[in-house]
């Protein structure tokens, strides 16, 4: 006998099928940014993100059927664009000095989370998946790593992967504060971690 029914199975995102669809999902996922980024992760609502969207809450619930399905969703869109954007910053940076490679990672950084801001709500929820939340870490730490080991001199890659723990907290600290009361002095707080990283490498 099955222990599970097919009713009780845990619901899924549905993954749309042609370009209408992948249409609504990137229209639902934008409107979800936005509300959580304006509302915060706890206090957002689906239906607010239905109508933020233009759209009925049955669409939503057709393509996620929970908030916390398409806050995961939209989670790892963002993890995305953050990949992508450590992996495009190698090129810009090879060749060049520790200090200076930390500099432009802190400095891309900060345009992500201006240009992302339901980045820090997401990253900050209580019900991620603790497995993935590692395995992110040790993915992140190792695009740092590699960025670190690339300069000129090279961080020698013990060193650069201990430095890539360090950079990775100073990268969450800049998420909280994002989040927290202090947010209005998050620029200069980024600001004084560059600096504080550059003085490191010097």
């Amino acid at each position: 006998m099955s222990s599970q029914s097919s009713s009780e199975k845990t619901p899924a995102a549905k993954a749309p099928r042609l370009e209408r669809g992948r249409a609504r999902v990137a229209a639902l996922l934008a409107a979800g940014a936005a509300v959580f980024a304006e509302k915060g992760y706890d206090a957002a609502t689906m239906t607010e993100v239905a109508a933020k969207a233009g759209a009925s809450i049955g669409s939503l619930y057709q393509f996620f059927p929970t908030k916390p399905l398409l806050a995961e969703a939209l989670h790892l869109d963002l993890l995305e664009k953050l990949i992508g954007l450590l992996e495009a910053l190698a090129p810009d940076v090879a060749g060049r000095p520790a200090a200076a490679v930390v500099e432009c990672l802190f400095a891309r950084f900060g345009d992500f989370l201006e240009s992302q801001p339901a980045f820090a709500t997401l990253a900050d929820r209580r019900d991620i998946d603790k497995t993935r939340k590692v395995q992110t870490r040790a993915l992140l730490r190792g695009l740092i790593a590699r960025l670190l080991s690339g300069a000129e001199p090279p961080v020698p890659p013990a060193r650069a992967e201990a430095a890539s723990v360090i950079v990775l907290h100073l990268i969450r600290a800049a998420v909280m504060l994002k989040e927290s009361d202090e947010a209005p002095l998050r620029d200069a707080a980024l600001a004084e971690m560059r600096r504080m990283l550059a003085a490191y490498f010097t």
